[in-house]
């Protein structure tokens, strides 16, 4: 499905490729200020245009349909869309045929009958992840006190990124990154036990962001290898501060007030310049195949702003949720 959020809920829409795509947010509580101006600064951080990014370039312009009055959320359903300008679908043909290795080719051609749009991987595509950070702009002013920052930590396994992403780029090949994403100053005691815990409402959204392999809060798969003793985080104030915080800010899937911490694996972008053999569903028989179009290199480098849209995205529903701390915050 194409939405999600209980009370703040998220629907995006459209294909790479298709005339526009676009988000639209339900659920938005009234009197928040909102402007064509405001979605600039994170839009412009997803966009393409650094070394080890696509060379595709949309304007990226959002075009406001609803849901705002005189520059304030009215309580209608916001739509939001942009157009799709920098189109080259010739160079998605032959994947009907021959469905490229790590890509959602297969399973859309199959899931949908041969129907599904495959230019640009049409509703797979990152593309798509442009109505994710325009709703995280809403969402960021729902949760306006918490300072919500992501940052790639490394990339084709390595901490020198610039080095990791020039080597990939000269041997015409992709890699992945780490993400890690803080929350200082989170609110506190939202998030629901068990099913809507605050790790799993995260963890869903982020999941939904095409290339994500893994996630881990706090000290992670790291836990594993720990004692009890050492991974504890001792309380040392009244407002429930803690020493460590191997929890990530976490417990009992409620947040505690302390810094969320977690970090998610991007995979390297599928679409690679490195010659592959793979199976040709018209021929039935084995061929290579170079893949055509403008890739990223690295998609990691543009998706730090995007897990900071879905952060805010699932703390703006589970505050909503809990409305007795949307009010009082």
């Amino acid at each position: 499905m194409n939405s999600f959020g209980v009370i703040f809920r998220v629907t995006i829409f459209g294909e790479s490729h298709g005339r526009s795509i676009g988000v639209v947010i339900d659920g938005c509580p009234p009197g928040i200020p909102v402007g064509p101006e405001d979605f600039k600064p994170d839009l412009v951080r997803r966009k393409s245009g650094r070394k080890g990014t696509t060379k595709r370039q949309e304007p990226d312009l959002p075009e406001i349909l609803s849901g705002i009055y005189k520059g304030f959320t009215n309580g209608a359903p916001l739509a939001i869309i942009t157009t799709n300008k920098d189109k080259i679908s010739s160079d998605y043909d032959e994947f009907v045929d021959i469905p490229r290795p790590g890509h959602a080719d297969f399973v859309a051609k199959t899931k949908y009958s041969g129907f599904a749009d495959l230019r640009g991987s049409g509703h797979f595509s990152g593309r798509i992840t442009w109505g994710l950070v325009v709703a995280g702009v809403i969402a960021k002013k729902i949760s306006k006190d918490a300072v919500i920052a992501a940052k790639l930590i490394s990339a084709g396994g390595s901490t020198d990124i610039e080095r990791a992403i020039n080597k990939a780029v000269k041997e015409n090949d992709s890699i992945g990154g780490i993400i890690e994403c803080r929350v200082k100053n989170p609110p506190k005691a939202i998030g629901e036990p068990f099913f809507y815990s605050f790790e799993s409402a995260v963890s869903h959204l982020v999941f939904s962001v095409p290339a994500i392999k893994g996630i881990e809060f706090g000290s992670g798969f790291a836990a594993a290898a720990m004692k009890g003793s050492v991974h504890n985080d001792p309380f040392i104030d009244k407002n429930g501060k803690t020493s460590t915080n191997n929890a990530g800010g976490i417990n009992g899937g409620i947040t505690n007030g302390n810094e969320i911490i977690f970090r998610v694996a991007v995979k390297p972008t599928s679409s690679t310049g490195v010659e592959q053999t793979t199976f040709n569903f018209a021929t039935k028989k084995m061929q290579t195949l170079t893949v055509k179009g403008r890739h990223d290199t690295c998609i990691a480098l543009r998706m730090p702003v995007i897990i900071e849209a879905v952060t805010a995205i699932a703390m703006a529903d589970l505050m909503l949720i809990d409305r007795g701390i949307y009010f009082h915050h």
